[in-house]
């Protein structure tokens, strides 16, 4: 019990004085990081596309990257999850080393054509990055947790341009049901910051727009809840997929980099089959393109099946923009279905899938408002929670923990034991 005879108020100070100042120094190293990073991937992307030649060399990229990994990675090959359990249960600070790799990785794998994302790499960078701040300003386990999850939140934050969901990410992904208001102070810090140091370095995010809107009637809300259920259902089949093909290839290919060189292969021939690279890298033209006409019934569907041969065989990068793609297709299509404009089905989509795939309903619908205004702020909340029920008790990240079940009756199988 505190037995200061100062107001608390002014014994708040001190402390928000601490986060503050780490915060800061969080944001400057992980939204450097993510500039750093987005720069790379533009280049790299660039190249591929004045190169599609490049596509055939997958499988030694994905070789050369999983022999690296096993040489010199095997400790941080985790990723995310790596991060994840850290937070739950604190053991020693990740090595430096994670975030050299999971860059290279992830540019190598857009270098020659793999579908995978950028999150991934971004959340990994500012994660452990911000740990290294562990023992140098002595941190202790419960102080730990806090840094590595203003980490997560300013490395989300700077790499979408969407600081208000990062900051919400930061605290929601860890477990399903619960949230750490103790990280509230330094995940938004982190996150405001990160995102104002990733534009101060000259970082441009893409720009949606949403150009039709409905406005909230009964029958709108019912078939936003109908699609939420349609985008819950993908979002747990793309996370089903991933992780069960990487349990397949682990099983059956016991020599690692033989794994991704294997999926190069399978993605490489596929690109071939189908004649367009449509569906590889991160597909952001075509995310734009289903906020303005209508797309193929099949992309959604195309860029699932690309993104877990990719990930599932072991490319690095992240799956939230692969899952922005599905999902933005996947709502241009459900649009005229529901008798909804196509434009504000294609944001719904974009939004949910991930707050399915990730159990991130909350942080999901902020970032659709920050990413297409405040009037699609119902709309996004019904989307994204329903598809998070509908998701069930699965998703992206294996480290997140079932601390509270989604609805009454249903078991959760993941994440271990009820804290």
């Amino acid at each position: 019990m505190n037995t200061s005879k100062l107001p608390e108020p002014l014994r708040l100070l001190p402390y928000v004085g601490k986060w503050c100042f780490i915060a800061s120094l969080v944001a400057f190293l992980a939204g450097s990081a993510s500039a750093f990073f987005l720069f790379s991937l533009d280049l790299a992307t660039r190249t591929r596309e004045a190169h599609p030649w490049l596509l055939w060399l997958l499988p030694v990229a994905g070789f050369a990257v999983g022999w690296i990994y096993l040489h010199t990675g095997k400790s941080v090959e985790a990723g995310n999850n790596l991060l994840i359990d850290e937070i739950h249960d604190p053991a020693k600070v990740v090595p430096l080393r994670m975030a050299p790799l999971v860059l290279m990785g992830t540019v190598v794998s857009h270098l020659f054509g793999a579908s995978v994302g950028r999150e991934g790499t971004a959340v990994q960078m500012g994660g452990v990055l911000a740990d290294q701040l562990t023992h140098l300003l002595r941190l202790r386990h419960d102080d730990r947790r806090i840094l590595l999850m203003a980490g997560i939140s300013a490395g989300f934050s700077s790499v979408f341009g969407t600081p208000m969901a990062g900051a919400i990410f930061g605290l929601e992904v860890l477990a399903i049901g619960r949230m750490r208001y103790d990280a509230i102070l330094p995940c938004f810090v982190a996150a405001i910051a990160a995102d104002q140091v990733g534009l101060a370095w000259g970082v441009h995010h893409t720009h949606y727009a949403v150009a039709a809107m409905a406005p909230v009637t009964l029958y709108n809300a019912i078939a936003v809840i109908a699609a939420g259920v349609v985008f819950g259902v993908a979002g747990m089949a793309f996370a089903h997929g991933t992780h069960g093909l990487s349990a397949f290839m682990k099983k059956w290919v016991a020599y690692a980099p033989l794994r991704p060189a294997i999926g190069g292969v399978v993605v490489a021939v596929a690109v071939w089959a189908c004649g367009t690279h449509r569906y590889i890298g991160l597909g952001i033209d075509t995310i734009v393109e289903a906020f303005h006409q209508p797309v193929a019934p099949w992309d959604f569907l195309a860029k699932g099946a690309f993104t877990v041969a990719s990930l599932g065989t072991g490319f690095k990068g992240g799956e939230v923009t692969p899952l922005f793609y599905i999902g933005a297709t996947l709502g241009n299509i459900l649009g005229p279905l529901l008798h909804l404009p196509f434009q504000l089905m294609a944001a719904l989509g974009f939004v949910a899938v991930f707050a399915g795939a990730a159990n991130t309903p909350l942080a999901s619908a902020i970032m659709a408002i920050e990413l297409f205004g405040a009037d699609i702020g119902p709309f996004a909340a019904l989307a994204c929670v329903v598809s998070y029920l509908f998701s069930g008790h699965t998703g992206i990240y294996r480290a997140q923990r079932v601390v509270q079940h989604k609805h009454p009756g249903v078991m959760g199988k993941r994440g271990g034991a009820r804290e």
